[in-house]
């Protein structure tokens, strides 16, 4: 049975979605360039240095969804990356940052549902969740009680957060109904594990989709809502993630629930994390820079976060392979 409450590692209830209620989305219009503009300005106008800077960056690798999706994965390759999430800094790094008492770990691991058991044993006692791909990624095209069965088995296996796809003709034709109807039936599947709605934006084609499908997704009940699967020719960009988190601005005002958010796809330097930070504490306030209302969907970012924070307590640069991702 699917409940509200908020699970383990997660601080809020789960949002219970609301009826279908086309009212709210069918006569929105988004000014693309204007989007642009503002997209534009966000990372212009601030500037945030030395230790700052470093309190920013440690607030990212903590919101960071620490991912392997590779048709090579192995049970290794899943273990050592769960090795690195429980340490994603090294020691000497962590001394010299003043958090050697609580020590940060990423958001969570997230893999194919096959490496989920791998992972849950690896993470097990550290609190950080595992979260699961499933309903057919990256192009969800599989038939829907198939989707489904992905979820229950990933969630059985013990993950706990599962990032669907929606299926993309449904946006496209502008058959909000079906969308609604299977994002519900995703919501159920995954019991008391939480659902991050993967909007796959590159393959959209408007802004207007993007905050239309945003928002079918939340009153379906999705928990997170996505971006991108990071297999598309275009992924995150800063005028799709202000669409959606305008849109989750407007759903909050509406019913009072708050939804998190995930940008994935093409984040990769420190630069990146550092921009979208800001593009939530702007639009969405502080909040939503914390890991159960914010994540990031990387591998090989948290190579140059640590390579920041080593140059912020030492002054010096290392190479970026002196910070291997696992």
């Amino acid at each position: 049975m699917t409940t509200n409450a908020a699970p383990a590692g997660h601080n809020l209830p789960r949002n219970p979605g609301t009826a279908l209620t086309p009212e709210w989305f069918e006569t929105a219009q988004v000014n693309t360039s204007a989007a642009e503009r503002r997209a534009a300005t966000l990372v212009t106008r601030r500037s945030v240095k030395k230790e700052y800077q470093a309190a920013w960056l440690v607030k990212a690798l903590q919101c960071i969804d620490l991912t392997t999706l590779a048709g090579d994965d192995t049970a290794g390759r899943v273990h050592r990356l769960c090795a690195k999430a429980m340490r994603p800094l090294r020691d000497d790094i962590v001394d010299k940052l003043g958090l050697a008492a609580h020590p940060p770990t990423v958001g969570a691991v997230c893999v194919y549902p096959a490496m989920v058991p791998h992972a849950v044993k690896a993470l097990r006692g550290s609190g950080i969740p595992v979260a699961s791909v499933a309903t057919g990624f990256p192009a969800g095209l599989t038939p829907l009680p198939m989707r489904l069965a992905e979820i229950r088995w990933a969630v059985d296996q013990g993950a706990r957060e599962i990032d669907i796809v929606i299926f993309r003709e449904q946006v496209l034709t502008q058959n909000w109904s079906a969308l609604y109807d299977e994002v519900a039936a995703m919501r159920e599947a995954c019991g008391d594990a939480h659902l991050k709605a993967i909007l796959a934006t590159g393959d959209l084609k408007t802004l207007r989709n993007v905050y239309k499908a945003s928002m079918v997704a939340m009153q379906a009940g999705a928990d997170f809502i996505k971006t991108s699967t990071g297999k598309e020719e275009v992924n995150a960009t800063l005028p799709v993630s202000l669409t959606m988190v305008r849109a989750q601005r407007d759903y909050g005002e509406l019913t009072g629930h708050k939804v998190g958010f995930k940008p994935a796809g093409g984040l990769r330097t420190a630069k990146d994390a550092m921009n979208w930070l800001i593009l939530m504490k702007e639009e969405l306030g502080r909040r939503w820079l914390e890991p159960d209302l914010f994540r990031i969907g990387a591998s090989s970012l948290l190579a140059d976060i640590e390579r920041q924070l080593e140059h912020h307590v030492t002054g010096r640069y290392a190479a970026l392979s002196h910070h291997a991702l696992a």
